[in-house]
């Protein structure tokens, strides 16, 4: 009875799929073909492309993948032709980019349209249900990932996608691009190393000491509830005095503006589930293995690096997951106070009226956010794996 319920959900999600899929289709433009990087485009249906070959092989391949996600079972069929309908959508869209671009311009842009992103959705799920059901194991599915990274970057590197506005934005930006990256990955980063540092020891104060738990959650989770941007702003002027009057704080790059700020924040906004997950972890732990090590003789030292922290630490994995992912968002956000990342080509697009430079900023904060969350899971359901 259950299955069959399953079977319906599914069908029900595959329906809605397919439906949104050939919606977008037919009434949004694949792409946006435009005289410069900020005049109006003239958008173009993807029914308005199939004069070229390889539109007609992507739209069969969509109605094969439509089909799968409807009637098949097979979840390793329904993995091979979404990976094969995925892998002709952006074909498609690089030929098509190349055909739309005027002989000899260097100023038009050709931006991916509604449809692209969305059927690049649809087909995406297609893809992660297939994973899922075939329920792989933790380190098989950060395989697949690498092999789906992989793929993208031999397409970047083969050429295919130069015409399109996000990598002409990219070859303009390419020193910068990295440079951000770098600072992205810094900020992240190292802002969860120093929450974890900080976190975990509190974490187990509040474990032990359960009268000053409430009061220490309820603290970070007022926290929590102020918006990042006014936290940089308040943060700006405590640091900004610092700054001022302390040498050595200047001397090593403590700043009102910058990268200082944005680090405090972050570390900030890091605390609550990494110490929330901690107390979890330890209050999951069966009191009874704890007073059997008491009674071998074990201090409390000894029962906490011995027993309670191994055992907690799949639960306090989640929380250091969640801080990560979170982490990356909020990075972009830092660049409205000079923090850099990803989040500056995201503001300066939007300053420029430059969608494509907003891309060049959004789709590696989404890409690298969700590496992190599927190698953090492979991590954690392993350790679990290991203990089950």
């Amino acid at each position: 009875m259950e299955d069959a319920l399953a079977v319906r959900r599914v069908d029900r999600l595959g329906v809605v799929l397919v439906a949104g899929g050939a919606l977008a289709a037919a009434l949004m433009p694949f792409i946006i073909v435009k005289a410069n990087r900020i005049a109006a485009g003239k958008p173009q249906l993807l029914t308005q492309l199939l004069g070229q070959p390889t539109t007609m092989v992507l739209l069969a391949l969509l109605v094969a993948a439509a089909l799968a996600v409807l009637f098949l079972r097979n979840q390793f069929l329904r993995l091979a032709i979404g990976t094969l309908a995925i892998a002709m959508l952006i074909v498609t869209l690089g030929l098509v980019s190349t055909a739309a671009t005027p002989t000899g311009s260097t100023v038009a842009r050709i931006t991916p349209g509604g449809s692209f992103w969305v059927l690049l959705a649809v087909v995406g799920l297609m893809i992660s249900d297939a994973l899922v059901k075939l329920r792989l194991t933790p380190w098989l599915r950060v395989a697949a990932l690498a092999l789906y990274a992989a793929l993208l970057v031999a397409v970047l590197r083969s050429g295919l996608l130069d015409n399109l506005s996000i990598m002409k934005e990219y070859g303009n930006n390419a020193d910068k691009f990295w440079r951000e990256a770098l600072g992205h990955m810094f900020l992240s980063l190292g802002s969860v190393a120093i929450a974890i540092v900080l976190a975990l020891p509190l974490g187990i104060f509040c474990f032990w000491q359960p009268r000053l738990r409430a009061v220490v959650l309820r603290a970070l989770s007022l926290v929590q509830t102020i918006p990042s941007l006014a936290l940089f702003g308040i943060l700006m002027l405590p640091l900004g005095y610092i700054a001022a009057h302390v040498p050595f704080a200047a001397a090593i790059g403590i700043q009102g503006i910058g990268v200082a700020p944005a680090l405090v924040a972050l570390v900030i906004y890091s605390l609550l589930p990494i110490v929330a997950n901690t107390v979890v972890g330890l209050a999951g732990v069966d009191p009874s293995v704890r007073d059997s090590a008491a009674g071998m003789g074990l201090t409390r030292r000894q029962i906490l690096t011995g027993i309670d922290l191994p055992l907690a630490f799949p639960v306090i994995l989640t929380g250091i997951r969640i801080v990560l992912v979170q982490a990356i968002g909020l990075v972009t956000v830092a660049a409205l106070i000079g923090g850099g990342g990803f989040g500056l080509f995201i503001f300066q697009g939007i300053g420029q009226t430059a969608n494509d430079l907003v891309l060049l900023g959004a789709v590696p904060t989404v890409i690298l956010a969700f590496s992190s969350a599927v190698i953090l899971d492979a991590v954690i359901d392993s350790i679990r794996g290991q203990r089950a």
